[in-house]
């Protein structure tokens, strides 16, 4: 998928065979996503489908399945989240804007047979948790976006997903889709949430808002988060569901 993505597991039986072996089926999985869903290469479904040698219907269930998230997601966020209007790409499927996360929640599925052992996985500053037999939460960093070695909060989350949006690792790669300019008004948007692939829309929904997006947060029911602003702003927020 282009990015680093570590599992950590915790707990009695964590480094049993049978911990290594979910793990390893993690990272398997992860591999077999990138095969049907990258854009970069040529034998992907994706590429297939964009170059017009497949329609989604003769598509796998899994892009199926990913294409419909990605019009829900579009439909939910405004059209800040549109899945058709990649750069340079109007009109083409493009599941970046939330193919990952989904990848990762649903990868974490073969440690269901395991559950004493909590877990955390982060893939390119998104991460989900799920809890052990020990109850305790992960200590999750958020890091500033105006200078990466300092932390600006520490979110403890026992399950569920952190998912993080902006302009630090990558510049200002966000574009609103309903301008086609790129998006730096949010510096950085991080979405605390019960679902990962969902934390992830809005994270990227908030940044496309620009300054709308303080105002959003206000509608994003059972999730935490805090934006930085390109004013120099903090804005933090804790919604009940």
């Amino acid at each position: 998928m282009g990015m680093p993505v570590s599992l950590h597991v915790r707990g009695a039986g964590a480094r049993d065979a049978s911990a290594a072996y979910a793990a390893h089926r993690v990272f398997a999985d992860l591999r077999a996503a990138d095969a049907v869903f990258s854009t970069y290469r040529e034998d992907s479904e994706i590429s297939r489908l964009a170059r017009g040698e497949l329609t989604l219907a003769g598509c796998s269930l899994a892009v199926r399945e990913v294409a419909a998230l990605s019009e829900i997601a579009r439909v939910r966020t405004d059209g800040y989240v549109d899945a058709w209007a990649a750069p340079g790409r109007a009109g083409t499927f493009d599941p970046t804007v939330l193919v990952k996360t989904w990848a990762v929640a649903r990868s974490v599925r073969f440690f269901d047979d395991l559950p004493g052992l909590s877990l955390a996985i982060g893939a390119g500053g998104d991460i989900l948790v799920r809890p052990g037999a020990d109850l305790e939460p992960w200590q999750i960093g958020i890091e500033d976006p105006r200078e990466r070695s300092t932390i600006l909060a520490t979110v403890p989350v026992h399950d569920g997903g952190v998912a993080t949006s902006g302009v630090a690792a990558r510049g200002a790669h966000i574009v609103d889709p309903h301008t086609g300019l790129a998006a730096t008004q949010v510096l950085s948007a991080t979405v605390v949430g019960p679902s990962l692939l969902w934390a992830d829309v809005w994270a990227t929904a908030l940044v496309a808002r620009g300054a709308d997006a303080v105002d959003w947060t206000a509608t994003l029911h059972g999730t935490s988060g805090l934006l930085v602003l390109a004013d120099g702003r903090v804005h933090r927020w804790q919604n009940a569901p």
